[in-house]
C-alpha cells in the first residue's frame, strides 16, 4: 500500500527506522491483552515525505491490535 502525504498530496517514502537519539531502544507499540502473556507490541516504522516532511508512523502488524 503506497502512501501519499495528507498535506501535499506526493508519495511518501516508507520503511524508514525509527530510533530515539541517545538510546538504542526506539519505541514499541503495545497493547495489554487479556491475560498475563496475551499482550501484543510493534515496532513502529515512518513514512517521509520528500516534498513537505511530514513524518507519519505507522506499523505492519496493525490486524493483530484489538480495539
Amino acid at each position: 500500500m503506497k502512501r501519499s502525504c495528507p498535506h501535499c498530496k506526493s508519495e511518501m517514502i516508507e520503511d524508514c527506522k525509527v530510533n530515539v537519539e541517545g538510546g538504542m531502544y526506539g519505541i514499541k507499540i503495545s497493547q495489554k491483552g487479556k491475560g498475563i502473556l496475551n499482550s501484543i507490541s510493534a515496532k513502529p516504522k515512518a513514512a517521509v515525505c520528500p516534498n513537505c516532511g511530514y513524518v507519519a508512523f505507522y506499523i505492519d502488524e496493525y490486524k493483530e491490535f484489538d480495539r
